[in-house]
């Protein structure tokens, strides 16, 4: 099914919303603790807690609009449900932030298990949004693998060595701009793998 187009900006809210909502209920609640079902919580767990509807909403809203989901974000679906019920019902915050450890991870593993089949998989998901030679997909899929598994250590580095308040702000605002940049600079260094499409004859 081809993706029905809807406006970008509410695209934009739809992906980066909760994660903002996240960050937000987070600062406003994270010195204080709640009782559920007669057990306490802290704010950050309350946080994640309401992230997971607010994620599975939009992601719903998302699909009914356009008509398609990326893998990727049902696997990342996926994995802040299953976090986001263990640190719930472990009542342990170290859970959610292992989430971004094994998201990333496990991108980095894919990715690498298709190179060593010498085959790019990035190329397999995104080449029709991004024409470009087979050269150009390896060179990328090689090179994002590694960021993956870098933003994976990094991720590992800081949630168990810095306050949960730096953890946070570094995932919702660093992490994705770091991912962000790095694709932008990637795909400028590409350009000469880059395959114009051909101008319609008038």
């Amino acid at each position: 099914m081809a993706e029905r187009k809807i406006n970008p900006i509410l695209k934009q809210v739809l992906e980066l919303g909760p994660t903002l909502v996240f960050f937000l209920i987070y600062m406003r609640i994270k010195d204080q603790t709640y009782t559920l079902g007669g057990t306490e919580y802290s704010g950050f767990i309350v946080a994640a807690l309401v992230l997971v509807p607010l994620l599975l909403v939009a992601i719903l809203t998302l699909w009914l609009l356009t008509g398609t989901i990326s893998r990727m974000q049902i696997f990342v679906a996926v994995m802040v449900v299953v976090f986001g019920g263990l640190t719930a019902w472990f009542n342990d915050e170290r859970f959610f932030k292992m989430k971004t450890t094994i998201v990333y991870g496990v991108f980095a593993v894919i990715l690498g298990l298709g190179l060593m089949r010498g085959k790019s998989l990035l190329q397999w998901v995104m080449a029709e949004a991004l024409p470009m030679k087979p050269e150009g997909w390896m060179i990328l899929t090689r090179r994002l693998a590694l960021m993956f598994a870098a933003l994976a250590v990094t991720n590992e580095v800081i949630w168990r060595t810095q306050t949960t308040e730096l953890w946070v702000k570094l995932e919702t605002f660093a992490m994705p701009a770091a991912l962000f940049l790095f694709l932008m600079l990637q795909f400028m260094a590409l350009q000469r793998f880059m395959i114009e499409e051909p101008e319609n004859e008038p």
